[in-house]
Order: C-alpha cells, then sequence, then structure tokens
C-alpha cells in the first residue's frame, strides 16, 4: 500500500497550485466469481488491486493499458458505476467513499462519463434532442425554450446543428453517435468527465476527427479529463499526464513526455515499442513479451508482471513492487533498479 510520502510524488504541486480535483488512493476492486461445478471454493477477479493516481483541475489524465488490465473498471469505480471493495476517491475534497448513494446525486452532475460504444450508449427510442436533454430535465437546469437553445448550443459545439435535433440514433454514423455522446456529457457542465476508450469503436479516419474534437473542447471549455484508452498515440496527443496498468495494477505514472521520452518500466517499454511510429524512416527495438496475461483470477504472486517480463528474477515472485520515484512526478513500480 502506498505510503503518504509515495503519494505526494504522484502528481506535486505547484506551491500556488489547488489541491487536485480527483484524488484516487488505494482503490481495490473484486468481483465475486463462481468456482466449477463441484467446487464450493471462492474465487474472485482482482480487477483493482492498490491503485493510487489524481487528477488535477484543467489536466486530461491518461489511464493504459492492455484488455484486462482493470482500467474501465477503474473508472467506473470511480463514478461508482460499480462499487470499490476498499480505498479512498476524493472529488473536490470529498470523499465518496463515505457517502451513501443517496447523497451522491450531486456528484453524479459533475461527473460525467462517455462511454465505448457510442451505440449502446443511446436509448434508440428518444430523439437526439431527447437523448443530449435528459441530463438538463432531470437535474433541473433548464427547461422550455432554454433547454432547447442549449441543446442546439451544445450540438453546434461538437459538431453538429439543430437540424439533427428530431433524429434518432440509427439515424447517424459511429462518429456522429459519439458526438451526441460527448454533447450529452457536457450538457450538465461537469466538472470530470471519464472518457471510457471513447474512439476504439470507430473507423480509424473517424477516430481523428473525434480525438480532434475532444482536444478542441478541452482547451476551449478548460475541461478535466480522465481519458481511458489502449491506443498510444491518441494518449500521447491529448493527455498531460499518463498512468500505466497491468493486470489491475499501477506499473507507471508520468507526465506525458517523461513517459514518452524515457520509460523504465518493462511493461511501458514493450507498449511504446509496438505502437506505431508517424516517422517511416524512424525505427524501436521491438519488446516481445513471453506468454499470455495470466488470470486475474489467479494473479502472480509478488509482482504481477513477472511471469512476461524480460527482466524478472526470483526475488520478483516474493515482493509486491511499490510506486517508487524516479524524477518528480515520474514513478515505477519495479524491484529493479
Amino acid at each position: 500500500m502506498m505510503t503518504a510520502s509515495q503519494a505526494k510524488d504522484i502528481a506535486p504541486p505547484h506551491p500556488d497550485e489547488a489541491p487536485p480535483l480527483l484524488s484516487v488512493r488505494n482503490l481495490y476492486k473484486q468481483f465475486p466469481v463462481r468456482g466449477s461445478l463441484f467446487s464450493r471454493q471462492k474465487l474472485q477477479v482482482h480487477a483493482v488491486e492498490d491503485v493510487s493516481f489524481e487528477v488535477r483541475r484543467g489536466h486530461v489524465v491518461g489511464l493504459v493499458g492492455e484488455s484486462g488490465s482493470g482500467k474501465t473498471t477503474t473508472g467506473r469505480a470511480v463514478l461508482r458505476l460499480v462499487e470499490p471493495t476498499s480505498g479512498e476517491i476524493v472529488f473536490d475534497g470529498v470523499d465518496l467513499m463515505t457517502l451513501p448513494k443517496a447523497a451522491l446525486r450531486p456528484y453524479r452532475r459533475r461527473m460525467q462519463i462517455i462511454f465505448q460504444d457510442p451505440f449502446a450508449s443511446l436509448n434508440p427510442r428518444m430523439s437526439v434532442e431527447a437523448l443530449v436533454a435528459e441530463g438538463l430535465r432531470v437535474h433541473r437546469l433548464a427547461s422550455g425554450e432554454a433547454k432547447r437553445a442549449r441543446v442546439v448550443e451544445l450540438l453546434e459545439q461538437v459538431g453538429l446543428g439543430a437540424d439533427h435535433l428530431g433524429k434518432y440514433p440509427h439515424e447517424f454514423s459511429g462518429g456522429q453517435r459519439q458526438r451526441i455522446g460527448i454533447a450529452r456529457a457536457l450538457a450538465v457542465d461537469p466538472s470530470l468527465i471519464v472518457a471510457d476508450e471513447p474512439v476504439s469503436a470507430l473507423d480509424v479516419s473517424v477516430q481523428a476527427q473525434v480525438v480532434n474534437l475532444l482536444k478542441d473542447l478541452r482547451e476551449s471549455l478548460d475541461l478535466t479529463m480522465l481519458f481511458i484508452a489502449h491506443d498510444l498515440g491518441v494518449v500521447e496527443y491529448l493527455c498531460d499526464e499518463v498512468v500505466v496498468m497491468y493486470l489491475g495494477r499501477v506499473m507507471e505514472v508520468a507526465t506525458t513526455k517523461q513517459l514518452y521520452a524515457n520509460p523504465v518500466h518493462p511493461y511501458t517499454q514493450a507498449l511504446l515499442s509496438a505502437a506505431p511510429v508517424p516517422d517511416p524512416d524512424a525505427r524501436r527495438d521491438r519488446v516481445i513479451l513471453k506468454g499470455e496475461t495470466p488470470s486475474p483470477i489467479h494473479p502472480p504472486s509478488g509482482c504481477v508482471f513477472r511471469t512476461r517480463c524480460p527482466i524478472s528474477t526470483p526475488e520478483c515472485a516474493s515482493v509486491v513492487p511499490q510506486l517508487e520515484s524516479v524524477a518528480p512526478g515520474h514513478l515505477k513500480a519495479c524491484i529493479r533498479r
């Protein structure tokens, strides 16, 4: 478990800087699963294990890792869309873990989500106007002509317009549907947006358009985002800081510049070595990870990455590495120096 001094190294604030908007400390989430037909053994999926990070106001923090790394569960646990097993989720000075569900309503408005699948997240029986205005209606922020005017404004912000108000989700392309989802998330003027792989379900040609839209909105509206992704090119383009996860645990935390210039964890190095390079003449030494990702039901002892790590030692099987400072704002979880 991270100590207070280690936690301060995650995002050391400037002396005049306000506290982070979101501070996640020692977050755990286990899901119970049934054993085999003839076994009474109680098993658990270790989806999130001792995860800590911060999101400062006006910043975009990328949460990256392979499928099964726990990044989506972490994002949903932050919003309490799934109930964490333990830990702290401090949002604007309030630990959301101490609040009953009934007391979360004001925070639901201030913390919104953009889902991965834009079609599944939109009710096919609701018009675009009703979908985008849903938060305004639920939180009683506007009604009548004021509500419609706000919806039109939001649609124009995301590259659509008033002529789309009466249409339904099936009448749009995937990229347009994701724009509607973004408009819906922005409707209630949230303080934090969790973007759960918002472009991974889109065609490559459309992905760039949506990422550029998010970057423009981030700059014009001073958005704060937790951006969940596996595309390291998108993360480099959009994010200020990066949290790298593997099998439910944090492997490395750094600013984007630090991470891409000097990745220090062997897992981060492997991820970056597999990322496409925009320069056709540039080459990267590919790091090939051996074996398959272990089951989160039976994670390896010690360092969870050790079974695939190219520099693992016998000691890695018995020691759970803690996040340690490599440089200001740059941490890694590895016992190797």
